[in-house]
């Protein structure tokens, strides 16, 4: 076998030349290649996370206004709790039904829980009232319940004169005054939303805890 000074010039150069091809091939599969294939990949992920960039850029200016939509739906959501609560406060619907009362002129005698419905969204509550007064200061009394803000809705209702009281279906008479003219029953049914706890309701027939106005103690 020949030397290598013992080949012709254009050999070697052929010899160079093949092994440099040989080893750039080698160098291209075995780290340029796997470098390029990771260089694109991460391309293609960018170009990704760049479009999803692009798809929320035209929210950047807007955030502002999407927070006070959100405030205001807060809002809108603690409006809606007061119209309809999520939970069964039998004190606090009595509480608003007799500053109702007292606003109006009359007195609250009785009030009785019924057994409430349970419906897809809601629970209606029911309570029996017992009410006297002067006949405008009752019809004043139901304005005022029906601009509540939360709602009460009102079923049932009788009256009749102070001086046919049973004519009402009312429990029991009472020492009326003198600028008295009617009693009435009714059902005032109030709501609450199911996603509150349950609680046991009353007995049928079983007075709720009243609070009378003063005044109406002093008429018993």
């Amino acid at each position: 076998m020949a030397k290598w000074n013992e080949l012709p010039a254009k050999v070697q150069m052929g010899i160079v030349i093949g092994v440099a091809m040989a080893i750039t091939v080698a160098l291209y599969f075995l780290v340029y290649k796997a470098i390029d294939d990771g260089n694109r990949r991460d391309r293609e992920i960018l170009a990704s996370k760049q479009a999803e960039v692009d798809q929320l850029r035209p929210y950047q200016n807007k955030l502002a206004e999407l927070n006070r939509s959100v405030e205001i739906l807060k809002q809108q959501l603690e409006l809606q709790k007061r119209i309809v609560p999520d939970e069964k406060e039998s004190e606090a619907f009595i509480e608003m039904m007799q500053g109702a009362a007292a606003s109006a002129g009359i007195e609250i005698r009785r009030y009785t829980s019924r057994p409430p419905s349970t419906r897809e969204f809601y629970t209606e509550a029911p309570f029996e009232l017992e009410i006297d007064g002067p006949y405008y200061a009752v019809l004043n009394f139901f304005e005022k319940v029906g601009g509540l803000e939360r709602i009460v809705n009102i079923s049932g209702l009788q009256m009749a004169s102070t001086t046919t009281p049973q004519a009402a279906k009312v429990k029991k008479s009472y020492a009326y005054a003198p600028g008295e003219s009617v009693v009435a029953t009714c059902v005032a049914t109030t709501f609450f939303s199911n996603d509150a706890k349950s609680q046991q309701a009353a007995a049928p027939g079983t007075p709720a805890a009243a609070k009378a106005s003063p005044a109406a103690a002093g008429k018993k």
